[in-house]
């Protein structure tokens, strides 16, 4: 499927090659064959060689000068992810040798592996306590109802009626 689309692609711009070549044989060929007087026909080649020659030295340089542009551009937005990318790679590097550090010490200093494995799940636990509870505070806390067990009545948090 990919293949039929670079092939008519491809064939398109053969065609249009082929167009602007006929064009200008064509154009050419008109000239030539002007009721103009060779000295006229000579001069007025000259003139059209002349501005094209201009426009394409202009169309040049505006294409260099942006080119430039987009090439400092580039340059710097890559060095910002460079950098970002070595900075976050640092940070993991020093979380992963501190991880690696205390899982050695647990391993050590416990006689059963599986102590320090109930150790390290009590901290994780705990470690997503404090930052559950933390985003809690600073994003505020759902209203989940609360069944009470004596009055057997839903309660949500900070709301006082009872229902039945």
């Amino acid at each position: 499927m990919g293949y039929k689309y670079e092939r008519e692609e491809s064939s398109a711009t053969t065609k249009l090659t082929y167009l602007l070549i006929g064009g200008g044989i064509g154009a050419t060929l008109a000239l030539l064959f002007a009721p103009k007087s060779g000295q006229e026909l000579r001069g007025d080649i000259a003139d059209v060689t002349r501005k094209g020659i201009e426009k394409g030295k202009e169309t040049a340089a505006l294409v260099g000068e942006k080119a430039g542009d987009y090439y400092e551009v580039s340059r710097e937005k890559a060095g910002e992810l460079y950098q970002t990318a070595q900075d976050k790679a640092g940070e993991l590097k020093g979380k992963a040798g501190d991880l690696t550090e205390k899982a050695k010490e647990a391993v050590s200093s416990s006689k059963n592996p599986f102590s320090a494995a109930i150790e390290a799940g009590k901290e994780a636990y705990q470690g997503e306590k404090r930052r559950t509870e933390s985003k809690s505070i600073t994003e505020g806390r759902p209203n989940y109802p609360v069944k009470s067990i004596k009055d057997k009545t839903l309660e949500t948090p900070g709301d006082t009626k009872k229902e039945e």
